[in-house]
């Protein structure tokens, strides 16, 4: 092989210099890998190039784009890139049939003929594996010394700007998954009430915090003939973006069924029957659906795997617990929710409704409890108790403090919805 002269090497410095310029100046990652491939064909005198970026998380080399290839994905120790990978160092094969490493599987695919392979590791500025650079075919002969040289220089450019570009790429899905989740977070919120209901001779209030941007959770109330008022409390098994498309679907089932009549056992079993048409396995709805009646001082509801329902009465100073009536929405078709119960309210009295993140909250420090210790049903009820004759409002906000302090300095581990109907 004859050695390039000093023009020769001027002139390729000058090359791998524009290189450098050019990848710097790309706008986003597929405009980097294909500018690349590009200039290393140009730079080494090749027919074919292929760009294997490195899938640390599942440890394989994925060819984002090929310059002639069909898009492949392999384990990062396999065939002359894993060659590369291990060694971390170029790999030059002169003779690609000749080498047990090399997979003849696309050439036999696409009727191309491998001959040689220079195969160079991408690294980045720490020396951590970015990827895989192979130039296949050396248009005259074979990959020399002198070629091999040239790579080392290419890839120690490409590697680093490579990574800054992923990093850009991460960066901006990043934005704008949080743009997008604030929306949903926007549109979740706005599903919620926007104020507490005017009830004669009750004092009602509802809150719901999601654990994340969008949670399972959501409360509603919804006005019917009479004088009555729906009550609807329901808990999507989960919290995030998933429970929360959930639970708007199961809002907006029980708002185009319940109507202006609230037939309590009808309304369950129809929203039940669409969303176990709806729901994969694993997947359901705890639901209380009331009506209260202000004319009859009287709460009637049915409560889908929801549960406690809590029931204080005042002028014996305690409370009831009630279970759930059936079992949670969207599990199966099927189901009755003929069972209702009814429970007066005098004076004083009051129905609360939360959901389980209350309850089950964990303590976040050793004083506060011990480990694995849930806030529980009895703190629920007794600071209740203390807050009996305040608005409801400020009932739930003391309950909703009392846990956030429980749980501190941790994060809010799930969705927290509560609703209080309080006689006056």
């Amino acid at each position: 092989m004859i050695e390039p002269d000093d023009n020769t090497r001027l002139r390729d410095l000058q090359r791998v210099l524009d290189i450098s310029r050019a990848m710097a100046a790309a706008r986003d990652l597929d405009e980097l890998l294909g500018l690349i491939l590009e200039r290393s064909m140009e730079l080494l005198g090749a027919e074919r190039a292929t760009v294997f970026l490195h899938d640390q998380a599942a440890d394989e080399l994925v060819s984002r784009i090929a310059c002639g290839s069909e898009a492949i994905r392999m384990p990062a120790g396999r065939g002359i890139a894993g060659a590369c990978v291990r060694q971390r160092a170029i790999v030059n094969v002169p003779d690609a049939y000749a080498d047990s490493r090399f997979n003849a599987d696309f050439d036999r695919r696409s009727g191309f003929r491998t001959r040689n392979i220079l195969a160079m590791p991408l690294c980045d500025y720490s020396g951590e594996l970015v990827g895989v650079l192979e130039v296949i075919n050396k248009r005259a002969g074979s990959f020399g010394p002198y070629d091999i040289s040239l790579a080392e220089t290419l890839a120690a450019q490409a590697g680093v700007v490579i990574q800054r570009a992923r990093l850009i790429e991460q960066y901006v899905q990043k934005q704008r998954m949080q743009r997008g989740l604030e929306i949903a977070r926007e549109i979740q919120r706005g599903l919620l009430p926007k104020g507490d209901p005017t009830v004669p001779g009750f004092d009602i209030a509802g809150f719901s915090a999601a654990a994340d941007e969008t949670g399972g959770d959501i409360y509603d109330f919804l006005p019917l003939s009479g004088g009555r008022l729906g009550v609807v409390v329901a808990d999507a098994s989960g919290h995030g973006i998933g429970p929360a498309l959930v639970i708007a679907e199961t809002r907006a089932m029980l708002r185009a069924l319940t109507g202006k009549a609230g037939n309590v056992p009808v309304v369950m079993a129809g929203v039940n029957e669409l969303l176990s048409e709806d729901l994969g396995a694993g997947r359901f709805v705890t639901c209380f659906l009331g009506v209260l009646d202000p004319a009859g001082k009287k709460l009637t509801f049915a409560s889908a795997g929801h549960g406690p329902i809590l029931f204080y009465d005042r002028q014996a100073d305690r409370f009831e617990e009630l279970p759930a009536t059936a079992v949670p929405l969207g599990i199966f078709g099927g189901v009755s929710f003929d069972e209702v119960v009814g429970r007066k309210l005098r004076k004083g009295d009051f129905a609360a409704i939360v959901t389980d993140g209350l309850f089950e909250a964990e303590p976040g420090r050793p004083e506060t409890g011990d480990a694995g210790e849930q806030f529980g049903i009895a703190r629920i009820l007794d600071l209740l108790r203390a807050a009996r004759d305040l608005p409801a409002r400020e009932m739930i906000a003391r309950l909703h403090k009392a846990v956030a302090d429980w749980s501190a300095p941790e994060p809010q581990a799930d969705d927290l919805t509560a609703v209080i109907i309080r006689k006056l």
